[in-house]
C-alpha cells in the first residue's frame, strides 16, 4: 500500500495573504491613529481654544462706539444688557463685561456689556402734603430709595400724610439717595367746636388750636358806635357744643370796632383753580381789607379741583392765593369810593 502525499499550498499565495493582512492592519491603525488625533484636537480646542479663537480684551473703560468698533475688528458680536448709574465711569462708558477679560472665545462670539449710565443729579421733588402711597410711586419713578418713616402727631395734614422730608425740596440728590419721611399721624376722628363769642379774636385762635379746630372764613363787621370792641367775636358757625370733622372749618364773625362804620360790606363770589398734580395741595386763601387780614380757606384740596366760595370783605379788598405755600394769584375783590366813611376820631388837643 503506498502513501499519497498531501498537496501543500503555493509559497506565492502564502505570501500574498500575509500582504493583504499587513494592509489591512496598517489602514486600522493609522484609522485609530487619527481618531486619538483628532479627540485629542477637540479635546484641546474645548479646554483651551484653538488656533483660529480670540483673545478677549477689556472693555471697561472705552466708549460704546470704541467698544463695537473693537468687537467689529476682532469679528465679536458685542451687546448692551444692562446700563447702570456710577460715580466711576462716566456716561456711556463700558464699566463691566461677560466674558471676562483673557477668556478664549471663538468668532462670532457674543460679548455681554455693562454701561455706565453716568451720575444724573436733579432737584428733590417737595413729597410734604402728599399721600405715602403716592409719595412712594413718585420716589421709583425718579428712582430714590424710600429709607425709613416715622409718624408725629399733627392736626394739619391727614393721616399718613408727608409732614415733612429730608433731603428737604429741591436740594441736589441723585439717583439711589436714600429719603427719609415724617408722616401725620393725623387729628382725632371728631372735634368739639368750643365757644368763642366774646372773645378776642387772639384768644378764639388760641381756644381753636388747644381744641384742635381750624378756623375758616374771620368777617370783620362793622356794627355802628354802639358796637363790640374790635376784635370781638360776635358770631360763630358750626354753633359752639357741635361735634365737627378735624378738617371742618369754623367761621367768626368779628366787631371791626366802634371806629369803623360806613364801609362798604359786599357779599362776593370767588373760585379758584387748584393746578393739576397726582395728590392733594395745601391751600390757602387770604382776604385783605379795610378790616385787616384773614383766611376764608386753609386746608387741602385735590390737584385740579376748583374751590367756589362766598367771601365778605369790607371797603377795599384783595383775595390771595397760595398753593403749597407759593403766592398762585392776586384778586381785586371791591373798591370803596372815596370819601364814603367817616374819620377815624383824632385824639383832642390839650
Amino acid at each position: 500500500m503506498s502513501d499519497t502525499a498531501a498537496p501543500r499550498r503555493p509559497i506565492r499565495s502564502s505570501l500574498e495573504t500575509l500582504r493583504d493582512r499587513d494592509w489591512v492592519l496598517a489602514l486600522a491603525l493609522a484609522f485609530f491613529v487619527a481618531v486619538i488625533v483628532w479627540f485629542a484636537r477637540s479635546v484641546q480646542d474645548f479646554f483651551g481654544g484653538s488656533a483660529g479663537d480670540v483673545l478677549l480684551p477689556a472693555f471697561s473703560g472705552q466708549t460704546v462706539d470704541d467698544a463695537n468698533g473693537e468687537c467689529a475688528r476682532l469679528r465679536l458680536v458685542c451687546t448692551v444688557i444692562a446700563r447702570q448709574p456710577s460715580e466711576q465711569y462716566p456716561l456711556d462708558v463700558v464699566m463691566g463685561q461677560q466674558p471676562a477679560p483673557g477668556a478664549h472665545v471663538r468668532e462670532g462670539r457674543a460679548v455681554s456689556l455693562i454701561v455706565s449710565t453716568g451720575i444724573h443729579i436733579f432737584a428733590m421733588p417737595d413729597l410734604r402734603f402728599e399721600s405715602l402711597r403716592n409719595v412712594t410711586l413718585a420716589l421709583g419713578n425718579v428712582k430714590l430709595q424710600l429709607a425709613g418713616t416715622k409718624i408725629v402727631p399733627n392736626n394739619d395734614i391727614p393721616a399718613n400724610h408727608v409732614v415733612d422730608q429730608n433731603p428737604p425740596p429741591l436740594t441736589s440728590v441723585r439717583e439711589g439717595t436714600a429719603v427719609t419721611l415724617t408722616l401725620s399721624k393725623g387729628p382725632p376722628t371728631n372735634v368739639k367746636v368750643p365757644n368763642f363769642v366774646n372773645m378776642g379774636i387772639d384768644a378764639a385762635r388760641d381756644a381753636a388750636q388747644a381744641g384742635k379746630v381750624h378756623l375758616g372764613q374771620v368777617v370783620w363787621t362793622p356794627f355802628g358806635v354802639e358796637g363790640p370792641a374790635r376784635g370781638t367775636v360776635v358770631r360763630q358757625s358750626p354753633p359752639a357744643g357741635q361735634l365737627i370733622d378735624p378738617f371742618t372749618l369754623v367761621s367768626l364773625q368779628v366787631s371791626a370796632g366802634p371806629a369803623e362804620y360806613g364801609y362798604l360790606v359786599r357779599q362776593v363770589h370767588v373760585t379758584a383753580a387748584i393746578p393739576l398734580r397726582d395728590d392733594a395741595a395745601h391751600v390757602r386763601m387770604q382776604v385783605r381789607d379795610e378790616t385787616g387780614t384773614w383766611n376764608v380757606f386753609d386746608g387741602n384740596a385735590q390737584g385740579g379741583a376748583k374751590l367756589d366760595l362766598n367771601v365778605t370783605a369790607i371797603g377795599t379788598a384783595e383775595l390771595d392765593t397760595y398753593v403749597n405755600n407759593e403766592l398762585l394769584d392776586v384778586a381785586k375783590i371791591g373798591t370803596e369810593p372815596p370819601a364814603l366813611h367817616s374819620p377815624s376820631p383824632q385824639p383832642a388837643a390839650h
